[in-house]
């Protein structure tokens, strides 16, 4: 792990692997939207309407599984002092809280011709709700706070502490039975859901996991320059303070 925690060697490594991701992400984008709009067919009781998942499920999932990376990389900054996990926690944030959102919108378009309603208080919806609320207090901490290793020690216990509600999330439809429906793709005994569908949602899932690390490198490597500028400017203040203390 420390072989990687020189911050110079991260962005080297990141900005080679950078193109790549870039490519990847545009590629399956369109691929996925093609398949999802025009090859899939559509669902034999929601009709066109089943084609929101395509945007709503890898969104939902990539909200969870960011929120999961935060809490292990916040783990890993409060344990072993790793010098790029709590940037990486920081930088994943707002990308998590996107994601969670694009969910929520998405799952109301979608519930509306569904279920005939917008929103239920439910477990699955509520403790995604309380997801984004979390996202959100996390980078409240960040920026309440002048330190920024007391700042990210705050948060990166709020991420650890907030990671219960990921249990809960995943598995509220098994625990409660409410409108929403049980797991049909990530469960025991293989996914229900017919592979012309999930064909689609698959290329989809891979579009989003690509795009989540361009954006993740991208705002890693900002971070690290600003922490750079921020130690150069203590760095010329001090000295100037120590040469007019000298005349």
């Amino acid at each position: 792990m420390h072989r990687f925690a020189n911050p110079a060697r991260f962005v080297r490594i990141s900005s080679a692997l950078l193109p790549w991701l870039t490519g990847a992400t545009a590629i399956l984008f369109g691929i996925g939207l093609y398949l999802g709009l025009f090859v899939s067919p559509p669902d034999y009781q929601q009709g066109d309407s089943v084609r929101i998942m395509y945007v709503h499920v890898p969104a939902a999932t990539l909200a969870s599984g960011v929120y999961a990376f935060m809490a292990i990389a916040s783990a890993v900054a409060l344990i072993w002092r790793h010098p790029l996990a709590d940037i990486a926690a920081k930088s994943a944030a707002p990308i998590g809280a996107v994601f969670t959102l694009i969910a929520l919108i998405t799952g109301a378009l979608w519930g509306q011709p569904t279920w005939g309603t917008w929103w239920v208080w439910d477990a699955r919806l509520t403790s995604v709700l309380i997801m984004l609320f979390l996202y959100l207090g996390y980078m409240g901490l960040w920026e309440a706070f002048d330190d920024d290793r007391r700042a990210a020690k705050a948060a990166a216990i709020l991420a650890l502490v907030g990671a219960v509600n990921l249990p809960i999330i995943k598995f509220s439809v098994d625990w409660w039975n409410t409108l929403h429906q049980p797991a049909s793709i990530i469960r025991v005994g293989g996914p229900t859901i017919h592979p012309d569908l999930l064909s689609p949602l698959a290329v989809m899932w891979g579009g989003f996991a690509c795009f989540f690390a361009v954006v993740l490198i991208l705002r890693m490597q900002r971070e690290i320059v600003a922490r750079r500028i921020q130690a150069l400017q203590t760095l010329y203040v001090a000295a100037d303070g120590h040469a007019a203390a000298e005349t």
